[in-house]
């Protein structure tokens, strides 16, 4: 097993991830869970295998469990040690390998002997992908400048976010880690999005980027309900946002419709009228039948119309219950200049009472 000098806490296994080659050891289903950023399924097990390990356990006992797991095991270890070997050599700059399982138990800490035995060298994580989690929790609860760029349906918000980015601000792109548009229309591209615990994951090794750099600068954020599309964004971190203050696009309808166009303009027939289906019921039959007649007649702003009246209600709904709001007039500006106006309603505003800056 494992000694002290090569074990590091969650919090120092979690930085040096950034710059290392990760091993999961757990098997290829708890990996596609859930998993750290950038960490390479690496399993002692496989699926199949860790149940026969388990029943075995259950059943009969530990020792006669772990009889079994070596049974299963012995002809895997040169395949497992070749593949770390070529891990470790394909490295820039050789840095040891950093291993974990569930709970920095039996499964990591039977590589790590392996790959040491093969002169590999490993780091294990104490606690595993469990105490990852957890610290990930304290990492999306925790209070940071955060603004929420607001602004209807249509109004470019994530546009905007990126131009904040290119302006080098500090920006979490909730939409792009949960890879959804986060309405009806958000994905109609059929994306495969990650796992709620996954995004979970993506959302808090983000923020640990951000709070790398300059923690005097606000952190730029979209307005999000609770979920994006069948993703559920942590109530820790969402209570974070409704607490936060609010620069509201303020978008003329001409402009949020091309806008719309522009992003949905070139999807399929089938796929819009697949979603406004799943809008009916709160659109209203007779609505949701005229965009329907009019996505076939290849009239997609009228369209786009009928669907910004459902959207207007579900925004207002949520963003009424704001108190600290500020509009910013974006009318027919483009989202660099946006991005730039932003910026500086903000600095004039300083609802965080931030160091002034010209981020």
């Amino acid at each position: 097993m494992a000694h002290a000098e090569h074990r590091m806490d969650a919090e120092a296994f979690l930085a040096a991830a950034r710059e290392s080659v990760v091993l999961d050891v757990r098997s290829p289903s708890e990996h596609a869970q859930g998993h750290l950023p950038g960490a390479i399924s690496f399993p002692l097990f496989l699926d199949e295998e860790r149940a026969v390990v388990g029943k075995t356990y259950k059943q009969v006992g530990q020792t006669e469990a772990i009889e079994t797991g070596l049974g299963i095991v012995g002809p895997k270890l040169q395949a497992l040690a070749n593949r770390a070997r070529a891990l470790f050599d394909a490295q820039a700059s050789p840095r040891p390998l950093l291993l974990y399982c569930w709970r920095g138990g039996m499964r990591s800490g039977s590589v790590d002997w392996l790959l040491r035995t093969a002169g590999i060298p490993t780091v294990l994580c104490d606690g595993g992908y469990k105490a990852c989690r957890s610290h990930f929790n304290h990492v999306l609860e925790a209070p940071r400048p955060y603004v929420v760029m607001g602004g209807m349906t249509g109004s470019a918000k994530t546009d905007v976010l990126h131009a904040l980015r290119n302006q080098e601000a500090r920006v979490l792109d909730l939409e792009g880690l949960a890879k959804h548009f986060g309405s009806a229309f958000g994905n109609l591209e059929a994306h495969a999005q990650p796992s709620t615990e996954q995004f979970t994951n993506l959302l808090a090794w983000e923020l640990m980027a951000l709070d790398g750099q300059a923690s005097a600068r606000p952190i730029w954020v979209e307005n999000e309900s609770r979920q994006i599309g069948r993703i559920h964004v942590p109530e820790m971190f969402h209570k974070r946002l409704r607490e936060a203050p609010v620069l509201e696009l303020e978008r003329t309808e001409e402009d949020r419709v091309t806008h719309l166009l522009s992003m949905y303009g070139d999807a399929s027939s089938e796929a819009l009228i697949a979603a406004f289906e799943r809008i009916r019921d709160k659109l209203g039959g007779q609505h949701a039948q005229a965009a329907v007649a009019h996505v076939k007649e290849g009239d997609l702003a009228a369209a786009a119309r009928i669907a910004l009246v459902y959207y207007d209600k579900t925004y207002r709904h949520g963003l009424d219950q704001r108190d600290k709001m500020r509009a910013v007039d974006a009318r027919g500006l483009t989202p660099d200049a946006v991005a730039t106006l932003c910026r500086r309603i903000h600095n004039e505003w300083n609802p965080w009472k931030l160091p002034q800056t010209s981020n």
